[in-house]
């Protein structure tokens, strides 16, 4: 009895150490839990904070969500090989060398783009059915690109000139796509020129918060951001399949003719015509992109003479680097301002919004032009940027509002692709001009009235008659 009692009271005792430590254990593992929860909870709530915000007023249901969060994905992207390449062909060498660098990269990259970029648009009208792998493909091709790049950059090869083309017409076709798919993914109740501002919008934010980070990268080493670029468009290429499937239906689609001359202005009831055109459709459209071809034409001619002009001559008292970073956060913060702009002014009158806009971008460049100086080279760039989101989104309002659904998605791919266009002519026109101040501003201030003046009536007439009478979206 005293062995069973001995043997029992040891029991008890083995069993309150053992207690014991399984409750040191326990605790243990529950501190561990509590610090990962908050670690966890600021990536946690802020995607559950994004998608809040993203899918907000029915753009959850409609897809446009999904749309939204693919382009804030394209543009951290895009932003991390474009600071990986600008710190290549343009950073690293004296600016003399810079500018034939760069002429180089222009000649080899943009000069084969002018010719492909007419035929994006035609080869997607082919592909109604295939959007989604359209908008992966263009991804992926960026993705295994960034690290053909990557390894041009640590050996200096001449592969950096093809891969940074096949970039190019890969973000380009991804945005003729982004437009066209747009107007399937509309939430009830919700205007076409909204949902672009949204996407816009989202794509503005992602590059802000994506810059400092590739900047962070490539202080590491020169191929790091094209390493964060090829993981961020990886994630691109899967998150464009959760798009949903009506993305690549083509029911009631056909191609558009963005053309507005007697030949293509066919009303409903006056015959049929052996290839669709804009139908219906007055000069509004036309004219609406004529302007806007000017102010894309002025943005690549500031982008590349700007960039020589202020690493020659930067800011008065201020470095290069950070003289170009004054200008690039003047037009960051003016885009973003325009595209919030648009999205409070919806539809309405757009042909006199773009009027505006483009008269204010011609006084403030001939201002700059006038008194050349540090902040109004600032200004004129947060404007032009204002004026373009702004001008953009009415251009794609009257799309809406003008064109017939039936074209509808056709037009926005031909029209994206003569914008960028545009822009490639300009910055052209900007990486031969001489580093002067006030001879590159005026040639940028004959630019936008050479636009201005050439749309200015169409569109006011535009205007005065109400275009097209059909329901709009509120």
């Amino acid at each position: 009895m005293a062995a069973a009692r001995s043997s029992q009271g040891a029991a008890r005792v083995g069993g309150v150490r053992g207690s014991s430590r399984g409750g040191g254990a326990g605790r243990v593992s529950g501190a561990v839990r509590a610090v990962g929860r908050a670690l966890h909870l600021p990536v946690t709530g802020t995607a559950r904070g994004i998608r809040r915000a993203t899918h907000a007023h029915g753009a959850g249901e409609s897809g446009l969500g999904k749309l939204i969060e693919l382009h804030a994905v394209n543009g951290a992207g895009d932003v991390m090989i474009t600071i990986a390449l600008a710190s290549t062909v343009f950073f690293s060498v004296p600016t003399d060398e810079a500018r034939g660098r760069v002429a180089l990269y222009l000649a080899i990259t943009m000069a084969p783009f002018t010719v492909l970029a007419p035929v994006i648009g035609p080869l997607l009208d082919r592909l109604p059915h295939g959007r989604r792998a359209a908008m992966a493909g263009a991804m992926l091709a960026r993705a295994l690109l960034a690290l053909i790049i990557s390894g041009a950059v640590a050996s200096g090869g001449l592969e950096l000139y093809p891969a940074a083309l096949g970039v190019l017409v890969a973000s380009k076709a991804y945005g003729v796509v982004r437009s066209a798919v747009v107007p399937r993914l509309l939430p009830p109740r919700f205007s076409l020129v909204k949902a672009n501002s949204r996407v816009t919008l989202a794509g503005l934010l992602a590059t802000g918060v994506a810059a400092p980070v590739g900047a962070g990268l490539h202080a590491i080493g020169d191929p790091w951001p094209l390493y964060g670029a090829f993981v961020i468009f990886v994630a691109g290429t899967f998150l464009s399949f959760s798009l949903p499937p009506k993305v690549d239906s083509a029911k009631g689609e056909a191609v558009a003719l963005l053309a507005a001359d007697e030949d293509h202005l066919h009303g409903p009831h006056r015959g049929p015509v052996k290839r669709p055109g804009l139908r219906t459709v007055g000069p509004a459209v036309t004219h609406a992109l004529g302007a806007n071809a000017a102010l894309r034409c002025l943005s690549g001619f500031l982008i590349f003479f700007l960039a020589f002009l202020l690493r020659e001559h930067p800011l008065t008292g201020e470095s290069a680097a950070v003289s170009l970073g004054i200008v690039g956060v003047s037009a960051g913060a003016g885009n973003a301002l325009g595209t919030a702009v648009g999205a409070w002014l919806r539809s309405r009158a757009p042909e006199v919004i773009i009027v505006t806009v483009v008269a204010v971008v011609l006084g403030t460049a001939i201002v700059a032009a006038l008194f050349f100086g540090a902040f109004l080279v600032a200004c004129l760039a947060a404007v032009a940027g204002f004026a373009q989101a702004l001008a953009k989104l009415s251009l794609d309002a009257l799309i809406q509002r003008d064109v017939p659904e039936l074209v509808r998605t056709s037009a926005f791919a031909r029209s994206e692709t003569l914008l960028q266009m545009a822009w490639v002519f300009g910055g052209a026109v900007g990486i031969v001009m001489p580093l002067n101040g006030t001879l590159g501003l005026s040639v940028a201030a004959v630019i936008v009235a050479a636009g201005w003046l050439a749309t200015l009536r169409g569109l006011l007439a535009s205007a005065r008659h109400g275009g097209r009478a059909g329901p709009r979206v509120a």
